[in-house]
């Protein structure tokens, strides 16, 4: 693996370079999240870097090389301490200087595919006056396999949007969910590629979905109470954001301690996650029973201790 100079030294000659040929884009710019990403910012940075477009940096606090990459890049960063993802993707979408029309929102590990950076490099604001946000199809890895059922794939997420009519759904406490009024397109062809390289030691993927299921167990529990409400719309036969919110309504009313394993069953057998293979069926059963048990336990942990303090 290179060292963070190296990486930083590769990148600052690739896209600085790049820049100096051709003009900033004045059609889009990237704001990406960050935390201790030297592992994983320069695939992004990389698959980027010809497009010529302006990238904020918005990161929690990193501690290895991941500020002198990105300011090798030439990326303008801010630094905010993180609460969750939601909140996060809302503080940089108001406190960066933003001057294209468009805003394109991605994690660290996340990678462009050619097909989708052409698809950006075409991409013109006056093509697309009536649209107000735009989905991408997303494919997922784990161990190095990509999870191509089970409802992983096709994977719709709203990850353009028009900036200043997109926001951040701020009602989700795990999910990041980008919002736009009005209308939305999505590109079936070209891809972001998702693979967290840390998520390989799978005490790391534990211990974080371990954090991310004590939000996840407060938020349903503050939504029990009427204390949150849905932002998006449930609609089946809406764009992606529209047809979850649906999908998660009818969870919210499913028995808890049963959804879990209905969801395994649904996964494994209607959506085919068994062709997966063994790599595959481990993160079925881990993402989709284990991680939903352990939120089903915490809610009831909520809410009982709701009831004591009432006493």
């Amino acid at each position: 693996m290179w060292s963070a100079k190296t990486l930083s030294g590769a990148l600052s000659l690739e896209i600085h370079d790049d820049k100096s040929k051709t003009k900033l884009n004045q059609q889009y710019s990237f704001i990406i999240l960050t935390y201790n990403e030297e592992m994983h910012l320069p695939r992004l940075l990389v698959s980027i870097a010809g497009l010529n477009a302006a990238t904020f940096i918005m990161d929690s606090g990193s501690m290895d090389g991941t500020i002198k990459m990105a300011e090798a890049a030439g990326a303008t960063i801010k630094q905010h301490p993180f609460e969750n993802h939601p909140k996060q993707w809302d503080f940089a979408l108001k406190n960066f200087d933003i001057k294209t029309p468009w805003v394109i929102c991605l994690d660290a590990d996340h990678v462009v595919t050619p097909e989708l950076y052409k698809i950006l490099q075409n991409f013109r604001d006056e093509d697309h006056q009536h649209i107000n946000g735009i989905y991408f199809n997303r494919k997922n890895f784990f161990k190095g396999r990509w999870i191509k059922y089970g409802s992983y794939y096709p994977f719709y997420m709203l990850k353009m949007i028009r900036y200043n009519v997109g926001f951040s759904d701020i009602n989700e406490n795990m999910d990041h969910r980008l919002v736009v009024p009005g209308n939305t397109l999505t590109w079936k062809q070209g891809h972001i590629l998702e693979e967290n390289l840390k998520e390989n030691d799978i005490s790391f993927w534990i211990d974080k979905h371990n954090k991310y299921s004590d939000l996840l167990a407060i938020e349903e529990t503050e939504r029990m109470l009427n204390l949150r409400q849905q932002t998006v719309k449930p609609r089946f036969w809406g764009p992606p954001n529209e047809r979850k919110a649906w999908f998660k309504q009818i969870w919210w009313r499913l028995p808890r301690y049963v959804r879990p394993m209905l969801y395994f069953i649904y996964r494994i057998i209607f959506k085919l996650g068994i062709l997966d293979g063994r790599t595959g069926l481990i993160f079925h059963f881990i993402q989709g029973f284990w991680f939903r048990l352990v939120v089903d336990i915490k809610i009831d942990e909520l809410l009982k201790q709701r009831a004591n303090e009432r006493k």
